[in-house]
């Protein structure tokens, strides 16, 4: 633990320094998010963010291979080099989409290719367990494993790029989900799963620690966007530590190491822990499908716009997301871990209730009466 808390810093740190250089980098070559009408800023803002946060990654995989219990990871299986590859190309790619403005379809083929390098250094879904029916477990060949794979990768890519609508949103969200996919790896390597989980492990830590030391500079108001180099890395990694945790192992043998794991929550931790993202995505192209248009046009109708639209501030719907992922990726992470007993199911459903509480507040306030003085001084325009 003392080692993975010190990569985690390293990434942080390294991140944190390297952020104003990418920021004056940034406003050199005019890679800038200028304001639309979709967007919350009213400036316009650096980008390249992402770039600080990989060079953080890469500062703290460096320092992993040269810690005593880490570098064990290196030699189990190529995972985190097949990472940081792809991840290098996917940042790449976001970078030059943070300059150029890319289209889409450019950018949907960058995608696929990161995915399918990763792939190739035996990142993939090997095995999937059916909880219905009597088919149980089932070894995926690499026919169907490989463009499994690769859809969930670019699914996740596009989803966490959905959400980077907000100062602070995505970096605060994925560091929460990458924190969460931490406890539930370690939680496998102690029991009886080293080999399966020390990879994952080491790649949420990393991550959570480049998304905190980013978080600083991009929190409302942001000095920095993450941008495309940074949103487009955080869904790989993500994507990458949720393959490599939950799609190596046959769950049923996990039933064999702790009663505490059931089988079904290989399934149900990374849904929960990337819920948010994904249902944000999947009504996003609802949305846009229904609407005739195409499902990478921009809108504001996202879950962060309604929580402004309904009177929260840009800060307080920032942190109400938080707590909402928090709360359902911890939750599921707290089932892996103590099974799926009354008091987990108990306190789980009162941080729901909470949430929903304070996500609804202003809808729960009385309408404020406009004082005589100030309908006098700002009078209402009427047709």
């Amino acid at each position: 633990m003392r080692e993975f808390a010190v990569v985690l810093l390293v990434a942080a740190i390294v991140t944190y320094l390297l952020t104003p250089l990418l920021r004056a980098l940034a406003t050199r070559t005019q890679a800038m998010a200028q304001p639309r009408d979709r967007d919350v800023h009213a400036i316009p803002t650096p980008r390249l963010g992402g770039l600080a946060m990989y060079g953080g990654i890469l500062a703290a995989v460096f320092v992993a291979t040269v810690l005593p219990a880490l570098q064990r990871t290196f030699v189990y299986s190529q995972d985190i080099l097949g990472v940081l590859l792809a991840g290098g190309v996917i940042c790449l790619l976001g970078a030059l989409d943070d300059r150029f403005n890319l289209d889409a379809l450019t950018k949907l083929t960058g995608q696929i290719a990161a995915a399918g390098m990763m792939v190739l250094f035996g990142v993939q879904i090997s095995f999937f367990y059916f909880p219905f029916g009597d088919a149980g477990t089932v070894s995926l060949g690499n026919d169907i494993a490989v463009p499994l794979t690769v859809l969930l990768t670019v699914l996740t890519i596009n989803a966490m790029n959905f959400i980077d609508g907000l100062d602070g949103l995505l970096a605060g969200v994925a560091g929460i989900a990458a924190l969460a996919f931490f406890a539930y790896s370690y939680q496998l390597s102690r029991t009886g799963f080293s080999d399966i989980a020390s990879a994952p492990t080491l790649i949420a830590a990393v991550l959570a620690g480049s998304c905190l030391g980013f978080l600083p500079h991009n929190f409302q108001p942001a000095r920095i966007f993450m941008g495309d180099s940074g949103s487009m890395l955080i869904g790989l990694m993500l994507a990458a530590a949720a393959v490599s945790a939950t799609g190596k192992a046959d769950p049923q043998t996990f039933a064999s190491a702790t009663s505490l794991l059931p089988l079904t929550l290989p399934l149900l931790v990374p849904l929960a822990v990337l819920a948010f993202p994904l249902v944000d995505l999947v009504l996003a192209v609802l949305r846009r499908a229904r609407a005739g248009r195409s499902p990478f046009s921009a809108d504001k109708l996202h879950l962060h716009h309604r929580l402004l639209e309904i009177g929260h501030s840009h800060r307080r719907a920032v942190l109400i997301l938080y707590l909402w992922t928090m709360v359902l990726a911890f939750g599921a992470v707290a089932m892996s871990v103590f099974g799926v007993s009354a008091g987990v199911l108990w306190l789980l459903g009162a941080l729901l209730v909470v949430a929903v509480l304070v996500s609804t507040i202003p809808q729960l306030r009385p309408p404020r009466r406009t004082p005589p003085w100030a309908a006098a001084r700002h009078p209402v325009e009427r047709d």
